[in-house]
């Protein structure tokens, strides 16, 4: 009897948070693909993977319910929390705060990245591995991520600063470039703010109706959350099994001692200057993390985090504008990712880099990461570049390619704390709430 209760107790206790489902659905899914891996023998592959299909359906679907209403959301969001967050002052004072914040917690994450790729030397160790040979041309990196946008290295710096602005916003939003409606939003918003209030009234008041019926489907699409974990937990195990992570152990270890490391920052900073307990931080903010991890996109959970803000006591407002902001440009995890992964195919393919050449890896992964979608696998083809024009032979791909969906996960759920970090961190300026901590 005091067994069933207990049982009761925690069948309660789970199917009443969020958070708890997706973990019980990430336990799952790993060792469902466990069995279903071709390491395990259980199951010939060709079933096994017809079988990782269906069990990723309830994961693609939940992905396309984000995706279908996430250009509207963004807008709203964006335009929104502009017109609500107050005067040309207060517009400004958030504006460069943000910018300040991303570029420098970005770039400290890079340097991160440097620092214990040159302490631990993950490459050093795989000096001889044999990998298969890849040909380098301008379609590379296309082949390895067919998903990927195509490289633009012919541009001139001035020619990408034009390009951010979005000469075409109609074109922009049927391709989903999230940077241009980004910017498209930005625009419209700030314009909002200069118009005189009865004008713009309607306009609002069409994209406060527009925010509410995206963020209706959004619960919606929640509903799947656990499901979507499990099937795509699966499914990933499933293809990758534990031969792939223990031959390069050492180079994921180093990736994840650096997010860990960046992860531990960020909850520093807001109980330094939020006065947000990690404790508190990870109550409101724990689920979405986790959705975070298995999604591996930003974007596609950026409606939750909206909520995980504004339970930590950000303002709609405020939270409105940070975390779409953040969701596209604040990607400090995937800053470090590549700076560890720029130098692991230079110490596999014994390449010498200079001060001077880090220098300017690190400035290069600054500057595209902040540019980079947060959706997965753009930072593969980033990475390509980025190696490709430094000289360094991208090999080596093979072997990072084999282990990027797990710390693209891992990487994710550390930018989306960056960007709730950022949200706390600005609370203040919408409202002055009771920040102390709990």
């Amino acid at each position: 009897m005091k067994i069933a209760r207990q049982r009761f107790k925690l069948r309660v206790w789970i199917t009443s948070r969020l958070w708890a489902q997706v973990i019980t659905g990430m336990v799952l899914g790993f060792g469902l693909g466990l069995l279903l891996s071709e390491t395990a023998g259980f199951v010939p592959p060709e079933i096994a993977e017809v079988i990782g299909l269906w069990l990723a359906l309830p994961g693609k679907i939940f992905l396309a319910l984000i995706a279908m209403v996430l250009i509207p959301l963004i807008f709203s969001s964006i335009v929104g929390g502009l017109a609500g967050a107050g005067s040309g002052e207060e517009l400004r004072s958030v504006g460069l705060r943000l910018a300040a914040f991303i570029l420098l917690t970005t770039t400290l994450a890079a340097a991160i990245g440097v620092a214990l790729a040159q302490w631990l030397q993950p490459g050093m160790g795989l000096a001889g591995f044999s990998v298969p040979a890849v040909e380098l041309g301008p379609s590379s990196p296309t082949d390895l991520l067919p998903d990927s946008p195509e490289p633009n290295a012919q541009l001139t710096l001035p020619d990408m600063i034009v390009d951010i602005l979005p000469s075409n916003p109609t074109a922009s939003i049927v391709q989903g470039d999230m940077l241009a409606v980004v910017v498209l939003a930005l625009l419209v918003g700030i314009s909002v703010t200069q118009v005189q209030r009865s004008v713009a009234a309607p306009f609002l008041a069409l994209m406060e109706a527009l925010l509410s019926i995206s963020m209706n489907i959004v619960k919606w699409a929640m509903f799947l959350a656990p499901f979507a974990v499990f099937g795509l937990m699966a499914q990933l195990v499933m293809r990758m099994g534990f031969e792939t992570m223990l031959g390069i152990s050492g180079y994921v270890g180093t990736v994840l001692l650096g997010l860990a490391g960046l992860l531990c920052l960020y909850l520093v900073v807001a109980l330094i200057f939020a006065r947000v307990t990690p404790l508190r931080f990870v109550k409101a903010a724990g689920s979405n993390l986790l959705l975070a991890f298995s999604t591996s996109s930003s974007s596609a959970v950026m409606p939750v985090t909206i909520q995980s803000a504004r339970q930590l006591g950000v303002p709609e407002s405020i939270a409105n504008l940070v975390v779409p902001l953040g969701a596209t440009m604040n990607m400090a995890g995937t800053a470090l990712y590549q700076a560890v992964a720029i130098l692991f195919l230079a110490q596999l393919a014994g390449v010498e880099l200079t001060a001077i050449q880090i220098g300017v890896v690190v400035g290069t992964l600054v500057a595209s990461s902040i540019g980079a979608p947060g959706t997965p696998g753009v930072s593969i083809a980033i990475l390509i570049n980025v190696a490709t024009s430094m000289g360094i032979p991208v090999e080596g791909m093979v072997i990072i390619l084999g282990v990027d969906r797990l710390l693209d996960m891992c990487r994710t759920a550390v930018n989306v704390t960056g960007d709730l970090v950022a949200a706390v961190l600005f609370r203040a300026v919408g409202q002055t709430g009771d920040t102390s901590p709990t």
